[in-house]
């Protein structure tokens, strides 16, 4: 995708502006801001770290790493090296909030759906390994064909099974508001169902929006004492489907739903999901991810945020 002018030189300059806006803060004084590494699909873990750090970012979550998204199997995460990861995690005073699987509840097929819920269950075992709170799952689809009621009901015996299995761990499996169970009535008939501490809700509050239809603050009254973690993105519309630009140069109403979650008092992280690996000609995370951290500092400080 080619930046106009305007955007671009506005990007550039957040990205040099931001390390030195960023550098009088402590790292115990970091805005609540998160990144997933789906807007660095090629990034290393070293350079995944290094970024988070120099750029003020309090956290990250892990969807890919070097376009590898098997977490479980990952060197990083296996054997001695996991140990040096957690303490380079430690050593940059960098939190890993969320690691992003590609579990998908929906699934009605035996063998299909077999795997999605042994793919959670390692998920959730390296999670509880790594000391990271959450583990992301997709509702996703409406089997055609089927009665909506039968999938959700599908989707709620799968959230309940990896509820269970997280018992004693820890760990807390989200749900993303993601494909075709996006709107509050879904949402909350899917969580009521479940009805287990360790089964939540991530809000993403663009899907919500652009494919729900739903305004933020319906979103958020219905289903807010679930919410645990969010996405935050904006689009424009590109055809059928939606083309991801920076913050605040779209149609999501992202500073109104940030003010919706500081005024209501959520206590998470507010992560960042670049949709670069899905749309790889949208500008490259060494632009995106500066311009987030100076846009969201604006948002977070309009909205009244105190640390």
């Amino acid at each position: 995708m080619r930046l106009p002018r305007r955007s671009f030189l506005a990007s550039l300059g957040a990205g040099l502006a931001a390390p030195a806006l960023l550098r009088a803060q402590t790292r115990s004084t970091r805005l609540p801001l998160c990144f997933s590494t789906y807007g660095c699909p090629k990034w290393p873990w070293r350079t995944i770290l290094d970024s988070a750090d120099r750029l003020g970012y309090a956290a990250i979550e892990i969807r890919v790493i070097e376009n590898d998204e098997d977490l479980p199997r990952r060197p990083e995460f296996t054997g001695a090296r996991l140990q040096e990861s957690r303490k380079d995690l430690d050593a940059l005073g960098i939190k890993l909030v969320n690691l992003g699987s590609g579990v998908r509840l929906h699934e009605k097929d035996p063998q299909t759906r077999a795997k999605h819920l042994d793919d959670g269950r390692r998920f959730i075992d390296l999670a509880r390994a790594l000391d990271v709170p959450y583990v992301r799952v997709f509702p996703d689809r409406f089997v055609e064909g089927e009665p909506h009621s039968e999938t959700l009901a599908r989707i709620v015996d799968g959230g309940r099974a990896l509820a269970e299995y997280a018992k004693g761990s820890g760990v807390t499996v989200v749900m993303e508001s993601h494909g075709e169970v996006v709107v509050a009535d879904d949402l909350e008939t899917v969580l009521t169902g479940v009805g287990s501490e360790r089964f939540a809700l991530l809000w993403d509050a663009h899907h919500t929006f652009a494919a729900g239809k739903q305004a933020p603050d319906v979103t958020w009254q219905r289903v807010h004492r679930w919410i645990r973690h969010v996405h935050l993105k904006d689009s424009v519309p590109a055809g059928d489907k939606r083309r991801y630009v920076f913050i605040g140069e779209g149609e999501v109403p992202v500073k109104d739903q940030v003010r919706l979650l500081v005024t209501g008092g959520y206590e998470g992280y507010y992560s960042f999901e670049w949709e670069k690996r899905g749309q790889p000609d949208i500008p490259e995370p060494e632009v995106a991810f500066p311009h987030y951290v100076k846009v969201m500092g604006e948002y977070l400080a309009a909205a009244g945020y105190r640390a």
